[in-house]
């Protein structure tokens, strides 16, 4: 693609100058830039560029809404199991529809075959560039990382586990005391329900986050990242990593082997609640570590409580019902187009008179048909776009419906799964007590029989009725903590039921959600097939309008009293 280094107008790669100024075009560094991707996507400026590929800043041409579109490089492309994961980004993070998590409004090819995704428009910065500037308040950090929790909270409820949490994947606003939390980058995410990517013994995330199960398995669940916000919590309240080494082994090892740090440790002032908060989700052991996200959530909200600090708002549960469709195409090229014959036409009348040549004529003529002709590609192009804003609303308020469903069941089932754990350890402890009541009465019988040795056939010995009334209570106490153990074990085995229950329920919406997405997908398809189609057409007649016009206006330019209106063309353009 080239663009004349004047006005700035694009041009198909054929062309040699522009038709508004006489300038010679030039090669376009990024060839996207300028152009419309999918018929809605125009594309602004680049923001930002790493290994996987360019991220842009661009904008719905229906809607008028900023975006990010994220096109990875035809190096990665190339990869099918990167391909596979820069799928599962867009896939992972638009189903879970949570104010916390960045949303995803689309995702496809590009033309060239390069895998796309569109995404928000974040403001603010990585919670990494916050923590440059050292530990957070309390008033500060426990609101983010009560956002944090929400979100994860959310993406487990639909089986997402992350994988990769850091605070580079996670993006902050903060406006004053008040923040705003989108966790980033679900790239390596993985559900639950998806065959895996990862070859065995192939590690992916940052080891300064990783639980120690993440080192030894790939199958590591939502534990590994409650791990993780254990980590990212110390760092932010204490400025630093609670395990830090100068390579990747060293800290491995510091996360397999090294005592959790404790934040008062650090001479920090903190609550104790939160300080062992922070080191139970920092546990070995993934079964130490908090039951859920949502348990997190709610430890949070309650430490916040008692600070008197104030937790940020839930989010609001309603679906918005009264979207519509734009009604018609907003001011674009065509406009502009018509204002052009419009030139053209008075130039030739000030260069002619009024009998211009015939082959002048038919040039204004065919541009004008082109013009229309564009105009009603554009115009089905414009309908078929509403089908698709259309789908897309609906399927967005059916995320929004699945996901507040799924947060009243989470903090259901964290609670049954909290307390299921809670009558399970009381079961243990009490069936370990009746094992030390078993043994106390084994002892007491071994004093018995010496003692009834001793005695023979002459007086009992001193201390056999008291041994003999330690057995009874012994015996005794054994019964009320077997009976207490059948009893806890009771309550647990009903708790487990409630557990199962609940998660069922879960289960059955992610398969709602499923066949929602599956349903909305299909219907999708067709629709933006015929888009994409109509786009092409329209743009292969809009570059030959550029054509056309060029072979118009380069006589012209010999007319000195066009000058002016040429000077005009260029303003508009």
């Amino acid at each position: 693609m080239k663009s004349c280094p004047r006005c700035n107008l694009r041009y198909p790669d054929s062309s040699t100058s522009c038709f508004l100024d006489g300038s010679a075009l030039v090669q376009v560094v990024d060839p996207r830039l300028g152009t419309v991707l999918a018929g809605r996507y125009l594309i602004e400026r680049v923001l930002a560029e790493g290994g996987m590929g360019v991220v842009y800043v661009a904008r719905h041409r229906l809607v008028d809404r900023p975006c990010a579109v994220k096109i990875m490089s035809a190096t990665h492309s190339r990869n099918k199991v990167v391909r596979e994961r820069f799928r599962r980004e867009a896939k992972a993070a638009q189903q879970l529809a949570h104010p916390n998590i960045i949303e995803i409004f689309d995702q496809g090819e590009t033309d060239d075959g390069m895998p796309y995704l569109v995404m928000e428009l974040l403001e603010g910065e990585p919670l990494s560039e916050v923590l440059k500037r050292g530990p957070m308040q309390l008033p500060v950090a426990l609101p983010i990382l009560i956002q944090i929790a929400r979100a994860l909270a959310r993406a487990h409820d639909f089986d997402v586990i992350h994988r990769d949490l850091k605070p580079d994947n996670i993006f902050i606003r903060i406006d004053g005391t008040q923040s705003t939390v989108k966790l980033l980058d679900f790239g390596i995410a993985r559900s639950l329900h998806e065959q895996r990517l990862t070859a065995q013994g192939e590690v992916f995330g940052s080891p300064q986050y990783m639980a120690p199960e993440r080192f030894s398995s790939i199958d590591a669940g939502a534990a590994a990242d409650l791990y993780a916000v254990g980590v990212i919590a110390f760092e932010m309240l204490a400025g630093r990593l609670p395990f830090g080494a100068e390579d990747v082994g060293a800290i491995l090892v510091q996360h397999l082997t090294a005592p959790v740090p404790s934040l008062a440790e650090q001479g920090l002032s903190v609550p104790p609640q939160l300080d062992a908060l922070v080191r139970a989700l920092m546990a070995k052991a993934p079964t130490e570590r908090p039951v859920d996200a949502h348990r997190v959530h709610a430890e949070l909200v309650e430490i916040c409580n008692g600070l008197h600090i104030a937790p940020p708002t839930e989010p609001d549960k309603t679906v918005a019902e009264d979207w519509e469709p734009p009604k018609s195409l907003p001011p674009t090229a065509l406009d502009r187009w018509a204002r052009r014959i419009l030139t053209f036409e008075q130039m030739l009348r000030t260069a002619y008179g009024p009998s211009p040549p015939a082959a002048m004529r038919r040039l204004v003529d065919r541009i004008r048909e082109q013009v229309d002709d564009v105009r009603f590609l554009r115009s089905q192009e414009a309908a078929e776009q509403d089908k698709l804003e259309v789908i897309e609303a609906r399927e967005r308020e059916g995320r929004q419906r699945f996901g507040f469903a799924a947060d009243a069941l989470g903090v259901d089932v964290s609670r049954a799964r909290n307390e299921a754990r809670q009558a399970h350890l009381d079961a243990a402890a009490a069936a370990s007590h009746s094992t030390l009541h078993a043994s106390r009465l084994r002892q007491l019988q071994s004093e018995i029989r010496a003692l009834e040795e001793q005695a023979g056939a002459g007086a009992p010995p001193d201390g056999l009725a008291v041994a003999y009334r330690s057995a009874a209570d012994e015996i005794d106490a054994w019964q009320r903590t077997l009976l207490e153990t059948a009893s806890m074990r009771q309550r647990a085995d009903q708790a487990d039921r409630i557990v199962v229950d609940l998660e069922y329920q879960i289960q059955e919406l992610r398969a709602g959600l499923t066949r929602l997405e599956q349903s909305s997908e299909r219907e999708r398809a067709q629709v933006e097939a015929t888009v994409i189609e109509l786009g092409r057409r329209a743009e292969t007649l809009q570059n030959d309008l550029l054509q056309l016009a060029t072979e118009l206006c380069t006589p012209l330019r010999s007319f000195p009293a066009l000058a002016p209106m040429f000077l005009e063309l260029e303003a508009d353009g």
